[in-house]
């Protein structure tokens, strides 16, 4: 089969609700994470190394910054037909947006007419992963069902948060949304098989799907809670294992690595888990890269001053990316990402800092995420006193992160 039979669509019209106030300005696709990578770039990494250069990016919430970064990161080449195009909502289907994710693919259907393929793959934009989707799509192929849904194997106690495949043999007998009285897997009773909302159909087959969907009006015209059941109800879905998915580059230790991050304690945790010393999801794979773009006027890093008997500007545990100054601030077990500067004598620990942030000389930051062009005054402590945190406007999670919205002055 040839790769360009397939049609990738990436769904990223989500508001992210949970994840204010980093999506008060923002979709949660365009969410920078890891310094200087967005949310997006894993989806989209994964569809280009596995050779499918015709994607579609259905886009709808607060989408500007998202169809920047995609139109000018994700430049291809017209000389042999690929794209990766952002698509915005464009009621082709009446006055009104995208109902659902299933409507976002029905209202886009014009575009599935112009390409023709014999297969579609979809996903979402908001996952930290590593899949090669040809695997999934081979395995769809051979099957000879028309869909095919991944699933990832999780602990069967948290069941009751997901969306469970039941099945054996590769075909789904059931598909649950958050059942109380889940079944664990034959060959592992401890464990369910949870959808990542990664899809493959026959493209036909999901058309008629879609048609049918749309005209009924008690559906919420949503993927895994409409079409899939659609599926599973005529005998003619099947799932994948993602533990199957051999990805290069990989290891035993990262096989299955997938995270949700729709939580800020799940952003906060996902981002911490890149630079502990022996990371889960290795971001140095050569083999199968993480791609963006970064500004290429950004200069080096900078660390300045060495006295350590008075101040001494130095990361630890970090990352730290192009266009940073740290000048004579500590920095620790933290990410500062581009055109940030730490001032002397001021302490970042456990943190996450955003494109543009400064930090004032003798402040304090622990365990705080600063959303873009946050100003920390000189002095000003935030993350300690989560009380004080609260009253100043910002956001404490349930594990105790603060959350400093973009472009925002922290006083003393």
């Amino acid at each position: 089969m040839a790769k360009n039979h397939v049609l990738a669509i990436v769904l990223a019209g989500g508001e992210g609700k949970r994840l204010m106030p980093l999506t008060m300005d923002r979709a949660k696709p365009a969410v920078p994470f890891g310094g200087h990578y967005r949310l997006i770039d894993f989806s989209l990494s994964n569809m280009v190394n596995s050779g499918y250069m015709k994607i579609v990016v259905l886009t709808q919430y607060k989408s500007h910054s998202l169809d920047r970064h995609v139109t000018r990161t994700w430049y291809t080449s017209p000389l042999l037909g690929n794209f990766i195009a952002p698509v915005p909502a464009q009621q082709r289907r009446g006055p009104h947006w995208y109902l659902g994710s299933a409507d976002a693919i029905y209202q886009s259907l014009n575009i599935v007419d112009d390409e023709n393929p014999d297969y579609i793959v979809i996903t979402g934009a908001d996952n930290i992963y590593r899949m090669d989707f040809s695997q999934m799509v081979q395995h769809h192929i051979d099957s000879g069902l028309p869909a095919t849904v991944a699933g990832i194997r999780q602990p069967i106690e948290v069941a009751s948060a997901l969306g469970v495949i039941e099945g054996k043999d590769g075909h789904v007998d059931r598909f649950v949304e958050k059942p109380q009285n889940p079944v664990g897997l034959e060959d592992d009773p401890t464990q369910v098989l949870a959808s990542m909302g990664n899809y493959v159909f026959t493209t036909q087959d999901l058309i008629a799907a879609l048609r049918e969907d749309a005209e009924d009006p008690l559906s919420k015209h949503d993927m895994g809670g409409n079409i899939i059941p659609w599926f599973v109800e005529r005998g003619m879905c099947g799932y994948y294992d993602f533990k199957d998915n051999n990805v290069p580059g990989s290891t035993d230790r990262d096989r299955d690595y997938w995270r949700d991050v729709g939580t800020l304690d799940a952003y906060y945790e996902a981002n911490m888990d890149l630079i502990s010393v022996h990371p889960v999801f290795n971001l140095y794979n050569r083999d199968w890269p993480t791609m963006t773009l970064l500004d290429g006027s950004l200069p080096p890093a900078k660390f300045v001053y060495g006295d350590e008997h008075s101040r001494m500007g130095h990361a630890v545990d970090s990352f730290v990316s192009p266009g940073v100054i740290i000048s004579g601030g500590e920095v620790y077990h933290s990410i500062v990402s581009p055109n940030s500067y730490v001032h002397s004598w001021a302490q970042v620990t456990d943190s996450v800092i955003m494109h543009g942030v400064r930090v004032g000389r003798s402040s304090q930051v622990v365990k705080t995420i600063l959303d873009k062009n946050v100003v920390v005054e000189e002095g000003a402590i935030v993350g300690v006193d989560l009380e004080h945190d609260l009253e100043r406007g910002f956001t404490v999670t349930e594990s105790g992160i603060t959350v400093v919205p973009k472009g925002t002055i922290v006083t003393r």
